[in-house]
């Protein structure tokens, strides 16, 4: 597949953006992570839409890449070829609304919107990802979700026929995301996130920035920031709390090689300096069946596992 691929898209290769035997830990925030064999990074829905055409007609795996947040990568890499959305890093704001791309990091996004003036976004500032990943999970924090501030989005279809039509783009209401807790029809339907518009309110910058700061600052006294790790592990089982369902099993700071939980926020698992894959699926496997046999609760995992296994 390599000279193929690297005859198809010789602009990409020449820009460095096609990348072989490419190591993904640095591209994941748990710092853990095999290769790919092949790692484009496309800069334009032109290209986006020509590597998927591609993958589909030679029937080669795919894997669309964000920031790597909420994701654990396998430690023998991921199979075929990984699309990074990390080129797509265009916002801009018309009247009370933001519109963002896919790869741009929620961080930027909220001190966008700060910087002018509209606020409702705050919630994400501190989420590790990009806003590709956070519509296509739902992300949210402090009592705020993608859901509530969402407008519309744009997607590609990953099937051939629309990928050749003259109009590939499908355009979602902010309904139509048929957005549930860390859920969205982006999941549900497979659909390859390109853009979305959000809809804000005009407040004081300076009052955004105040509540931005607040919620930096509550993050970092309440979760293991200065570590790697994938965000909250597991979805929050209703009529409980994760942290405190491990806590209270006695797990705070139990550790399976370099993988731990975090001593600052059981609901979270950490990287202490070279922690695998393998160990952190270990850890999650007895998190889940110690939680279950005290307290018979089912955690489901937040975070996705990708890779070969």
């Amino acid at each position: 597949m390599k000279s193929d691929i690297q005859n198809h898209f010789p602009q990409l290769y020449e820009r460095g953006q096609l990348l072989f035997d490419q190591p993904l830990a640095k591209r994941s925030s748990f710092k853990i992570g095999g290769p790919a064999d092949v790692l484009a990074i496309p800069h334009s829905q032109k290209e986006l839409i020509a590597l998927l055409i591609y993958a589909l007609q030679k029937q080669i795996p795919y894997f669309i890449l964000g920031r790597g947040s909420n994701l654990l990568i396998s430690d023998k890499g991921i199979r075929g070829l990984v699309i990074s959305m990390e080129g797509f890093q265009k916002i801009t704001r018309d009247e009370n609304y933001i519109s963002a791309f896919a790869g741009v990091r929620l961080r930027s996004l909220c001190e966008f919107a700060q910087k002018e003036g509209l606020a409702g976004i705050e919630f994400a500032h501190g989420i590790p990802g990009s806003v590709g990943g956070a519509v296509f999970m739902n992300a949210g924090a402090y009592g705020g979700e993608i859901k509530d501030r969402l407008y519309c989005s744009k997607c590609l279809i990953p099937e051939l026929e629309h990928l050749n039509s003259s109009n590939p783009i499908l355009h979602l209401r902010a309904e139509q995301h048929e957005f549930s807790y860390r859920m969205s029809a982006l999941q549900t339907r497979s659909l390859i996130h390109l853009s979305s518009v959000f809809r804000l309110t005009e407040d004081d910058p300076s009052a955004i920035r105040k509540r931005m700061q607040e919620i930096e600052r509550t993050r970092w006294e309440k979760q293991p920031m200065d570590l790697p790790s994938g965000g909250s592990v597991f979805k929050r089982p209703q009529g409980h709390f994760t942290g405190k369902l491990v806590d209270d099993c006695g797990l705070r700071g139990y550790r399976i090689g370099d993988a731990a939980i975090s001593d600052k926020h059981c609901g979270f698992i950490v990287n202490l300096g070279h922690a695998t894959a393998q160990e952190v699926m270990q850890l999650i496997e007895y998190i889940q069946k110690t939680v279950y046999d005290r307290y018979q609760v089912t955690l489901e995992t937040e975070i996705r596992m990708v890779g070969e296994r």
